[in-house]
């Protein structure tokens, strides 16, 4: 009987299986595959055939088995003198059955039957082949050569798995592995290996397990794939030996104290900056995670020792070190263990390492590293170390936080020195103004142009700014004016509008704007009357900046007083004509600004003694314009007056551009050379303190026209004023510094009462009109809402006053019953 041995475990599906029954059969049942298919198997088939001769079986190649069995069949016909049965084996792509002549007969169809008894094995060959397999493991284990065949060995151990002897290969293979494993632990257990020749050893010894279990799973390949697949609660032959190597090895508790200790050595050392085998450490580490001990055995152990590293090194440096210096540090701390990570730790361990570097190294020091050295970064413009430390307080649970409440109150503390110091008023808008910029630039720069801090910026420019009331907004004001003003050459027209919107920035922070307006209109005002302003399209530039921001109502006054100046040249055109058709004319040529009250500031009227011939053409004036505006009344304004004088002296004829009081007082000197103050002030009529500003422009200035007896400084009322005869000056027109443009004392007061004075008329209106509304209200609803509608800042005091004054004037009245009710009186 012929019978082709088991399928290997590689491709079941490319091999055939033919079970021919025994001689004497009437019929041959033979099963072959589709031509194309068997032509395909029998190339790639690997067919033991076990053929019966002698005492034994022999296990032959597919050639043997067709030599063996056309033997067999010559035999047959030898001695029967019939052939029964031919049995061809399939070789290179012939396919079916042949006669013994060698002619080829016609097709048939043959069904091959299997043997109804399996063969048996020899007794002998279960313990043979094993002792073959178990020698051939053991030369493994030894690091040895292998006498066999390792094809050889893996069809022993196939024919092994085919015969149902796989649960016994599996344990003796077991326990082969185990008693080798356990030979291993004694070469540890020497209590003369220092800490580096140790890992050393166990490295070397996991490696050479992980090697010889590779060969000899090779080797039981097919068992692993057959019997130990089958059975789901078995092992695979890889998983025994980390199995073997953990229990015996590896969780003995000497070898793995002493191969964990040995490693926190090495990452010590490493982190003290000594050089250290990284690869050393990285197989060991991969060796506990291909064990599954790396989590309970080493990486709790390891992040206790880093937590007490860094908790020891955060106290110790936060006193020795400057904090620039000492978050370099916990920068690189962080890339060191970010990259012990990469290199041989492994993934799992990152978050918590970094969580811990960061807890020890920066959460538990946030306040202190901020109280310590934030000011300092910043005052210095710190970039690069404000960035370093804005990235690591971001890693930190609450680091930002605790950053922003510093930054909020740097912010306010360096900008109330600013505000409040009286002596910084001169320089008060520049130093605000860097200050910004300099607040901007680290926000966007170093802290990523986070909202948080943005917002926090505004709300701490907003309240430090407004601990002074109103003197902010007047200063802005005049710095405006400085810019605005005609002579400023500091600055090109596209810086001067980059300017104008960093003021505005400023400006958006102020809330008495209305102290601003006033300051600013009356600013505007000199500007334009005497033709100060550098650029109308700035002033236009800056007046639509703020209708933009502050709507209509703020600018239609500002508005106003541009109109009137666009009339006045207009009516000054039409002037002109209307004199050259009188019959005397004058040598005077006058030019009005015709301004309307609501528009312009307010200016005290001051009467004062004109030459006859002004008087004669303020008359004509007046008669053209009220001939064109019935109704209307003019007032002449004095102090804003200017003229140009022409000067005949010694040096030759020159031009005096002056002010109106100027003027007055040198023209007196056309009638004689020599005058007290008492005289000049009885002849122009200009009051005492004006006058003497005027005359102290003309004798005490650079261009000194008048000479003043005694000499000094101030003007006094027993001084005398010369004309200077010996009066000399390189420019044909000299301009002598105009008194009115300088802002006294009683201007700014004025000014801030009648903003006050402004604001007690918003405050009446806006209680009016929220009375005539709810018609019944009570004082603490009455004062929020006024609150909410007024844009200056206001005590609760200066509300209560004036509803008591509208409440004395009958538009509302208090409730008989609850003293804290209000009334409108219709």
């Amino acid at each position: 009987m012929l019978r082709p041995s088991a399928p290997c475990d590689s491709s079941p599906d490319e091999e055939r299986r033919a079970d021919v029954s025994g001689r004497g059969h009437p019929k041959k049942r033979v099963r072959i595959a589709e031509p194309e298919q068997a032509a395909a198997k029998a190339a790639s088939a690997q067919l033991l055939v076990l053929a019966e001769a002698g005492q034994g079986r022999k296990r032959v190649r597919p050639a043997q088995a067709q030599a063996q069995a056309q033997a067999q069949a010559d035999g047959d016909m030898a001695d029967d003198g019939q052939r029964k049965a031919n049995f061809s084996a399939l070789l290179g792509h012939t396919n079916g059955l042949s006669r013994a002549g060698g002619k080829p007969a016609a097709s048939r169809k043959l069904l091959i039957k299997n043997f109804k008894d399996k063969p048996k094995l020899p007794d002998n060959y279960t313990r043979d082949t094993w002792q073959k397999l178990h020698e051939a493991v053991g030369t493994i284990q030894n690091s040895t050569s292998i006498k066999y065949n390792l094809e050889e060995l893996y069809q022993a151990v196939e024919n092994l798995c085919s015969y149902k002897v796989s649960a016994t290969l599996y344990k003796q293979l077991r326990q082969v592995c185990e008693d080798h494993v356990k030979a291993q632990i004694q070469q540890f257990r020497e209590d003369s290996l220092d800490s580096s020749l140790f890992l050393k050893k166990i490295n070397k010894c996991w490696q050479d397990h992980c090697r010889q279990m590779i060969m000899i799973r090779s080797i039981f390949l097919f068992l692993d794939r057959t019997y130990v697949l089958q059975s789901s609660m078995l092992p695979s032959i890889w998983d025994i030996g980390l199995e073997l190597f953990r229990t015996h090895i590896i969780n003995d508790k000497t070898v793995q104290n002493k191969t964990i200790d040995g490693i926190l050595l090495l990452i010590e050392k490493e982190r003290n900056g000594e050089a250290v085998d990284r690869s050393l450490i990285r197989s060991l580490l991969s060796m506990l995670s291909d064990l599954q001990v790396y989590q309970e055995s080493f990486e709790q152990r390891f992040l206790e020792e880093t937590n007490c590293l860094y908790a020891a090194e955060g106290q110790r440096l936060m006193q020795e070190r400057e904090v620039p210096e000492y978050l370099h540090h916990v920068n690189k701390r962080l890339e060191e263990e970010a990259d012990r990570v990469i290199t041989y730790l492994d993934q799992s361990t990152q978050k918590w390492l970094v969580a811990s570097v960061e807890k020890q190294l920066l959460g538990e020091h946030l306040t202190a590293i901020l109280q310590k050295g934030l000011n300092h970064l910043l005052d210095e413009n710190r970039v690069v170390d404000l960035t370093l430390l804005y990235q690591l307080f971001s890693r930190v649970k609450g680091g930002l936080q605790v950053l922003l409440q510093h930054w909020n109150e740097y912010i306010k503390t360096f900008g109330t020195t600013i505000v409040v110091n009286p002596e910084k008023d001169k320089t008060m808008v520049e130093e605000l103004l860097d200050f910004k910029d300099k607040v901007d630039h680290i926000i966007e720069v170093c802290f990523l142009k986070n909202e948080k801090f943005i917002n926090t910026m505004k709300e701490a420019f907003e309240t430090y700014i407004n601990k002074r009331p109103n003197k902010p907004a007047e200063l802005i004001a005049k710095y405006v004016d400085s810019k605005l003003r005609a002579g400023n050459k500091e600055a090109t027209d596209e810086e001067l509008e980059r300017m104008l919107d960093k003021i505005m920035i400023i400006f958006r922070f102020i809330h008495g704007k209305d102290v601003f307006e006033a300051f600013y209109k009356k600013d505007l005002a000199k500007r334009l009357l005497v033709g100060k302003s550098a650029s109308v399209d700035a002033e236009k530039s800056m007046l639509s900046k703020l209708k933009h921001e502050c709507g209509a109502a703020f600018t239609s006054k500002l508005e106003g007083m541009f109109k009137d100046m666009e009339l006045s040249k207009d009516v000054m055109v039409q002037f002109k004509q209307y004199i050259q058709n009188q019959n005397d004319p004058s040598r005077i040529d006058l030019t009005v600004n015709i301004l309307t009250m609501g528009y312009w500031p307010t200016y005290t009227p001051m009467e004062i003694h004109l030459p006859a011939e002004m008087v004669k053409l303020q008359e004509v004036f007046k008669m053209f314009y009220l001939g064109k505006h019935s109704g209307r009344k003019l007032q002449w304004q004095a102090t804003l007056g200017h003229s140009v004088l022409k000067a005949d002296i010694k040096e030759g004829k020159k031009e005096l551009q002056v002010s109106l009081f100027q003027t007055l007082v040198l023209l007196m000197f056309n009638e004689g050379d020599e005058f007290s103050v008492e005289e000049i002030k009885t002849a122009t009529g200009i009051e005492d303190s004006e006058l003497k500003r005027t005359l102290q422009s003309l004798a005490c200035g650079k261009a000194r026209v008048l000479n003043k007896v005694p000499k000094g400084k101030e003007v006094e009322d027993g001084d005398k004023l010369i004309f200077n005869d010996d009066f000399k000056h390189k420019l044909f027109r000299i301009k002598i510094n105009q008194i009115q443009m300088k802002e006294t004392v009683e201007e700014q007061t004025s000014t801030t009462e009648r903003v006050f004075q402004d604001r007690q008329y918003q405050i009446d209106a806006a209680i009016v009109r929220i009375m005539k509304m709810r018609k019944t209200l009570s004082h603490n609803l009455l004062v929020s809402e006024l609150y909410n509608q007024l844009k200056f800042p206001v005590k609760p005091g200066d509300l209560k006053k004036r509803i008591e004054s509208l409440i004395d004037r009958d538009y509302m009245e208090r409730d008989k019953d609850n003293a804290n009710q209000y009334h409108y009186v219709a």
